[in-house]
């Protein structure tokens, strides 16, 4: 199941549209679609499959 939500790129602030898989948590890295720049992703996903948390950093963090 993929959940949409909307999140702040770190590097540009631009804010951006990213799906999340509800499945188990994880962590991934998409591109900023503005500065191109890596964006790490972490997310937490609860007993339900639904979206807890979801941390947006800068991948030289």
């Amino acid at each position: 199941m993929l959940e949409q939500t909307t999140v702040q790129c770190p590097y540009c602030g631009e804010t951006l549209i990213t799906e999340v898989d509800g499945w188990t948590s994880h962590r991934y890295i998409e591109d900023c679609p503005v500065c191109c720049r890596p964006i790490e992703f972490e997310a937490t996903i609860d007993q339900l499959g639904e979206l807890e948390r979801l941390v947006a950093r800068r991948d030289d963090d």
